[in-house]
């Protein structure tokens, strides 16, 4: 059995010139995903599952949980010496870590501490993108190194917090997923080499918002319907679980679809571009899949702002190119 450490070690020897500090910045991260995996399971008993009364930049309301792991995430990043600042869901601007070692690195890091925390009794997740710096060494970074596309990304992964916790990450070498040994405080490789389905039977959409979708997703929907507006007739499995990480991670290993589109009064979309979208999308296309805005790839646009969001259309290659929604 292969320990995440372990792991990435192994691949860092097999990169000419590396300077390990990629290596240290993923065992940052899975630290910091075992402490939020630890303040999930006790979260019942620390009076930690409400609001905090406030809201974020998109007008929802923030969970104690959220700030709980955001927090987490900030300090082992910081503490960790391998990461230049970061950018998270529930900070209005970045975080800037301006100390002689911080300035050295070389990274950026971009997350959402808890996605789907309303899911909390359930399944709920982080997400995280890893960028090389722009700006010179040395110096703070700055907003710079975070607007950059999401085909500049040098990893990406999601941690999975529910019935068990596994982190899968992704640099271009590969898609890898890590499962949780609670007792020992572990990760350990458990899927190697994750490649998604052409098809799958999985489509995953909030139905409450079929009629505020534009003509073309809709004849998409109804297509997967086969025509009759019918969910038992349909060969697929429609599955929403309200958290995005759940949805993907399903069809990660499974096939099928996740579709977030535009609707009435959202023309834009509601998912986040940098904390969501671009490394889910970096994770599908490395696993094989295709990930689309719904009229350009989701890994091609050029952010404006770190809280852009945008449609988001991802899963198995076959089912997104047939849906129209190709890369």
């Amino acid at each position: 059995m292969i320990t995440l450490d372990e792991f990435t070690i192994q691949q860092l020897r097999e990169v000419p010139h590396a300077t390990g500090e990629l290596s240290g910045l993923l065992q940052c991260i899975g630290l910091a995903g075992k402490m939020v995996n630890a303040a999930v399971r006790k979260s019942g008993l620390l009076g930690v599952n409400s609001s905090l009364g406030t809201t974020n930049t998109f007008g929802e309301q923030v969970q104690k949980l959220d700030m709980i792991a955001d927090d987490i995430f900030i300090k082992a990043l910081q503490k960790g010496v391998f990461c230049a600042g970061v950018a998270s869901e529930e900070n209005n601007d970045i975080v800037v870590f301006d100390d002689a070692r911080s300035n050295r690195s070389k990274y950026v890091v971009m997350f959402d501490p808890l996605d789907g925390s309303g899911n909390i009794d359930v399944t709920i997740g982080t997400i995280f993108s890893i960028y090389k710096r722009v700006t010179e060494t040395g110096t703070p970074c700055t907003k710079k190194d975070f607007l950059q596309r999401g085909s500049e990304q040098i990893a990406a992964g999601y941690i999975i917090y529910g019935a068990y916790t596994m982190l899968i990450y992704a640099t271009r070498r590969g898609v890898h997923g890590f499962t949780l040994d609670s007792d020992i405080g572990e990760f350990y490789l458990s899927h190697k080499n994750i490649r998604i389905p052409k098809k799958g039977k999985n489509f995953s959409f909030d139905f409450k918002y079929y009629h505020a979708v534009n003509d073309s997703v809709r004849k998409y929907i109804d297509d997967s319907l086969q025509g009759n507006n019918d969910l038992a007739a349909s060969p697929l499995s429609f599955r929403y679980a309200g958290c995005m990480v759940a949805d993907i991670h399903r069809n990660l290993l499974k096939g099928g679809v996740f579709l977030y589109p535009d609707v009435k009064g959202r023309p834009h979309g509601k998912l986040r571009l940098m904390y969501e979208c671009n490394p889910m999308a970096f994770i599908t296309e490395l696993a094989g899949g295709a990930a689309s805005d719904g009229d350009q790839r989701i890994l091609d646009i050029q952010p404006k702002h770190i809280h852009q969001t945008t449609p988001f259309f991802a899963g198995s290659r076959d089912m997104i190119i047939s849906s129209g929604k190709d890369q």
